[in-house]
């Protein structure tokens, strides 16, 4: 039985190598028990902003099978969206850059369904689900007992031999497949990316104040931005990149090959004035098919304000 098991995981890993992924990890699908003080502290001290979805289907945060009944195993999964060369000079308006191609959710579900497909064509009829950051999946903690990574003072995952730029995904399935140990933190003594954040949103090792990160106050915040952050979001209208820019594991970081992922050639020409001076027109030209498109042209209308005005 537990030749099945390791045959099966083998399969898929192969396979989720074969279609783009940069690594594959499984774990038991049980209750994240470690997990619950902390998600709870974290929002009993306000720490998710506005987010107020955050709090909404705790349990299934923490069990998986209230999210796909019968689920034996979390199959985590990497996907990498590095690019080595900013498109944008320090003293542009800048947007991070795993929102300079097309949007993620589109491009890496396709990859799972693909796998899913994989899973019932090689194995058999195997149910479950497929999860690109669009539900209540703590996806962070399930990397990480799946073997891909720890867990940065940033709040990212970090693999030892390829960094943090990556998008994170899940398949939830009702097969039983060997899993993956966890991996040891590799942080040490390191705290450059607390004492790069431009507004102090790491405010203790491993735990983010959501409601401070500039990815918060571009994305997620649908209120103006608060004043007290004026002159400190260094140019970011869409996303920040300081903390994993600064992390010392990215020197092992590799440039994507994902042609999907590759930036809209008319971004690299906006200046300042264009930023300042963009339409809903040119908006939708730059961000067609882009994760740019969740703030919607008011929202990044109001982070370039937020910068110039």
């Amino acid at each position: 039985m537990n030749s099945m098991k390791e045959t099966y995981a083998k399969k898929i890993k192969e396979e989720a190598l074969r279609l783009g992924f940069s690594a594959c990890g499984i774990s038991k699908a049980e209750y994240l028990a470690d997990e619950e003080p902390k998600l709870s502290g974290w929002l009993k001290e306000n720490r998710n902003g506005k987010m107020s979805y955050m709090e909404n289907h705790f349990d299934m945060r923490l069990d998986p099978r209230l999210l796909v009944p019968g689920a034996k195993s979390v199959v985590s999964l990497l996907y990498n969206y590095h690019n080595p060369d900013p498109i944008f000079g320090s003293d542009q308006l800048k947007i991070s850059s795993y929102a300079y191609g097309e949007d993620y959710h589109k491009v890496i579900k396709e990859k799972l369904f693909e796998l899913f497909q994989f899973i019932q064509d090689e194995i058999g009829e195997v149910g479950g689900r497929v999860f690109v950051d669009s539900a209540p999946v703590l996806e962070k903690a399930w990397a990480q007992k799946s073997g891909l990574g720890w867990l940065g003072k940033n709040g990212n995952i970090i693999h030892k031999k390829a960094g943090s730029y990556f998008f994170l995904s899940e398949l939830i399935i009702d097969l039983d497949l060997a899993v993956d140990g966890k991996v040891t933190d590799h942080c040490g003594s390191c705290t450059a990316c607390i004492d790069a954040c431009p507004t102090s949103a790491i405010y203790e090792p491993h735990k983010v104040d959501g409601s401070k990160c500039i990815s918060y106050l571009t994305i997620e915040l649908k209120d103006e931005i608060p004043t007290e952050f004026k002159g400190k979001t260094e140019n970011w209208i869409f996303g920040c990149d300081v903390c994993m820019d600064v992390c010392p594991w990215n020197r092992f970081a590799k440039k994507h090959t994902e042609p999907r992922f590759e930036p809209n050639p008319y971004l690299t020409q906006m200046s300042r004035q264009d930023w300042q001076d963009i339409t809903e027109e040119i908006f939708t030209k730059l961000f067609k098919n882009a994760a740019v498109q969740r703030t919607k042209y008011n929202g990044l209308k109001r982070n370039i304000d937020f910068i110039l005005k």
